[in-house]
C-alpha cells in the first residue's frame, strides 16, 4: 500500500510545525496591538509563501510547502479539517434564541444588512466583472449572485471579539449587535449554500441544482429542530456518565465530522455542515460558558491558524494585488453594510449616534469573508485577484470596527461606576445560593431607593439574564436591565463569601455581584457603567481587598483607592 515515506513525514512534520510556530507568534502579535488575531496569522502564510519566501527562496518555499504530492494533499486535508471545526466554534456563538427575544431590531437590521448590501454587489457583479475578477468561463449570474452575498455577510466570532474587548459584550447594545448578526450570518450562509450548489462543485455529486439546494435547505431544518432537541436529550447523559471535558469535547467533534460529511456528499461543502452542527450544539443550556470557552481555545489556537496561515501559501499576493479591485469592493462593502444595518437600526427606533455603532459593528467582515472566497477561488468562480481584495477588505472592516464603536460611542464626560454606588444598595454577605436568588436580593434593596416593586425589578433582570448570562469572570457578575421611568442610574452590589454561579466563561462563581439599573432610552449609560467596572476589577489585588470588605464604607474606599491612582 503506497503511503508517505519517511523523509516525507518528517517534512510533513517539520512543515506543520514552522507554520503553526509562525502563525501564533504574529497572531499573538496582531492582538497585542489590538488586532484581529486572523491578521496575524495570515500574514505568517504571506510570508511563508510564493509572496515572500517563494521569491527569495523559491527551494525552500517549494520544499517546505510544496504544491503537489502527497504532503500537499495531507496538508489540504488537514486545512479542510481546521475550517470545519473553526465553523463549528462559529456555529456555537450562535443563540438563536436571541433573534427572538430581540425582535424587531435584529430582525431589521439582519434583513437590511443583507438587501442593501445585495441590492448593491449583484449588478455590479453584473457590469464591472472584469474589474472584479470573475472568471471568463464563470456564470455571471452565479458570479454575481456570489458576490451580492460575499459582501451581506458578517463575521459573528470577530464582532464578538471585538464587543468582548471594548466591554460591550454582555451589554445591551452588545445583545443587539450579536442577534442582528446571528440572523444575518444564517441567512447569509444558507444562500452561500445555495450558490455552491449552482456551481456544482464536483463531478461525483449525483444531484440536480434543484436537489443539492432542496437537500441542504432541508437538512438544515432538521438539524435545527429534531436534531436541535436530540442533542439537548443527549448532552445530560454525556455530562453524568462521561469525563468532562473530554466526552463532551468528543461528542460535539463526532457529531461536526458527520454533518460535515453529510453536507459535502449532498454537494455543498463540509463547512456548512459544520456550521450547522454549531448552532445545535452551541443552543443547548446544558453547554457552558466554560466548556465552550475550552473548545473554542483548543480549535482556535491550534487549528484555526493553521487554515488561516495556509491560505498565504496559495497565492501570491504581490503579482495577483490589483488596487482597482480592492478599492472597489472597499467602498461597496463599507457603504452598502453601514448604511443597510444603520437604516435597519433607525427603523426599529435606535438614536443616531447608537445606529451608526450598529452599521460599523455588522461591517466587520473577518474570516468568514475570507472561507467564501476561497471557496469561490477554489470553485473557479473568481480570479486570484478578486480573492485578494475579499481577504484584504475582510482584515480592514474587521480593524476598522472597535475604533469606530469607540470613537461613535465615546461620551463626552464617562460616568463611573462608583458615581452611582449606594450604601443603602450595599449588601456585605448575600444569603443567596444561585443568581435568581442573588437577583431578587438585591431587587427588594434597591426596589426600597427606588419606590419600585421588587418583583417587576427582577422581572426584567431575570428576563435579560436569561439571554445572556453576565457572569464577565474574575470572580465578579454584572446582572442589569434598562427600566421604563427610570432618571438616572442606580446600582446594588452584593459580595458572596462562597460565590455565585452566573455562568462565567472561566468557570469560576462570581464574589462581587453588580445589578445595574439603567434609564429606557439611555443605552449610553449602561455601556460606560458596564466598561468601568471591567477595567476597575481586571485587577487582583481589588478583586482579593473588594471581597473582604465588610460594609460600605470599606469597599468604595478599596474602589476609591485604585481609581485615584
Amino acid at each position: 500500500m503506497a503511503g508517505l515515506t519517511s523523509q516525507e513525514i518528517s517534512l510533513l512534520f517539520l512543515e506543520l510545525g514552522i507554520l503553526l510556530a509562525v502563525a501564533r507568534l504574529l497572531g499573538e502579535l496582531a492582538e497585542h496591538y489590538n488586532q484581529p488575531t486572523v491578521l496575524g496569522e495570515i500574514i505568517a502564510g504571506i510570508l511563508l509563501g510564493p509572496t515572500i519566501l517563494g521569491s527569495i527562496a523559491p527551494e525552500i518555499n517549494l520544499l517546505l510547502f510544496p504544491l503537489s504530492g502527497n504532503r500537499a494533499i495531507v496538508l489540504e486535508g488537514l486545512t479542510t479539517i481546521a475550517i470545519a471545526l473553526f465553523l463549528l466554534v462559529a456555529g456555537m456563538e450562535v443563540d438563536l434564541s436571541t433573534i427572538w427575544k430581540q425582535g424587531k431590531v435584529a430582525t431589521n437590521v439582519g434583513i437590511m444588512g443583507i438587501l442593501i448590501p445585495f441590492i448593491v454587489s449583484f449588478p455590479a457583479g453584473m457590469l464591472f466583472p472584469t474589474i472584479l475578477g470573475r472568471q471568463s468561463e464563470a456564470n455571471p449570474f452565479i458570479f454575481s449572485f456570489f458576490f451580492g452575498i460575499a459582501l451581506s455577510i458578517t463575521a459573528l466570532p470577530v464582532i464578538a471579539r471585538i464587543l468582548m474587548d471594548l466591554n460591550l459584550y454582555r451589554s445591551d447594545f452588545g445583545m443587539i449587535v450579536i442577534a442582528s448578526a446571528i440572523f444575518n450570518d444564517v441567512i447569509g450562509w444558507i444562500l452561500f449554500a445555495a450558490v455552491l450548489g449552482m456551481i456544482g462543485t464536483a463531478p461525483a455529486h449525483n444531484f440536480a441544482v434543484g436537489q443539492i439546494i432542496l437537500m441542504t435547505l432541508g437538512f438544515g431544518v432538521i438539524m435545527l429542530t429534531i436534531g436541535r432537541w436530540l442533542i439537548n436529550k443527549i448532552l445530560p447523559a454525556i455530562h453524568a456518565h462521561l469525563s468532562w471535558p473530554g466526552g463532551f469535547l468528543g461528542f460535539a467533534l463526532a457529531v461536526t465530522l458527520f454533518c460535515s460529511a453529510l453536507t459535502e456528499w449532498i454537494g455543498t461543502h463540509a463547512i456548512f455542515g459544520a456550521f450547522l452542527a454549531g448552532i445545535a450544539i452551541g443552543d443547548s443550556p446544558h453547554v457552558r460558558e466554560h466548556t465552550r470557552t475550552i473548545l473554542n481555545q483548543f480549535i482556535s489556537f491550534i487549528f484555526a491558524p493553521l487554515f488561516f496561515a495556509s491560505i498565504g501559501l496559495k497565492v501570491n499576493f504581490a503579482i495577483h494585488f490589483d488596487l482597482s479591485a480592492v478599492i472597489t469592493v472597499l467602498i461597496i462593502a463599507c457603504l452598502a453594510k453601514i448604511v443597510g444595518c444603520g437604516l435597519g437600526a433607525r427603523m426599529s427606533g435606535m438614536t443616531r449616534r447608537e445606529s451608526l455603532a450598529m452599521g460599523f459593528s455588522m461591517n466587520a467582515r473577518g474570516a468568514m469573508e475570507i472561507i467564501l472566497g476561497l471557496l469561490a477561488l477554489q470553485y473557479g468562480l473568481i480570479k486570484e485577484k478578486m480573492f485578494i481584495a475579499l481577504v484584504i477588505m475582510a482584515l480592514v472592516t474587521s480593524i476598522m470596527c472597535g475604533p469606530a464603536i469607540k470613537y461613535i460611542l465615546k461620551p463626552v464626560k464617562p460616568r463611573r461606576f462608583i458615581d452611582f454606588l449606594l450604601s443603602r444598595t450595599f449588601i456585605g454577605s448575600l444569603r443567596a445560593k444561585n443568581r435568581e436568588e442573588a437577583i431578587e436580593e438585591l431587587s427588594n434593596v434597591i426596589s426600597t431607593e427606588l419606590g419600585i416593586g421588587a418583583e417587576s425589578i427582577k422581572k426584567e433582570v431575570w428576563e435579560r439574564e436569561k439571554i445572556m448570562p453576565t457572569g464577565i469572570g474574575h470572580s465578579v457578575a454584572i446582572p442589569h436591565a434598562r427600566i421604563d421611568g427610570l432618571t438616572t442610574p442606580i446600582l446594588g452590589v452584593g459580595l458572596s463569601r462562597l460565590g455565585i454561579d452566573f455562568d462565567a466563561p472561566d468557570g469560576e462563581p462570581a464574589g462581587i455581584i453588580f445589578m445595574i439599573l439603567t434609564p429606557k432610552q439611555d443605552n449610553g449609560a449602561q455601556l460606560e457603567i458596564l466598561a468601568d467596572i471591567s477595567r476597575t476589577f481586571r485587577f487582583p489585588d481589588i478583586r482579593e481587598k473588594a471581597l473582604k470588605a465588610i460594609n460600605y464604607t470599606e469597599f468604595k474606599a478599596v474602589i476609591k483607592s485604585k481609581t485615584t491612582l
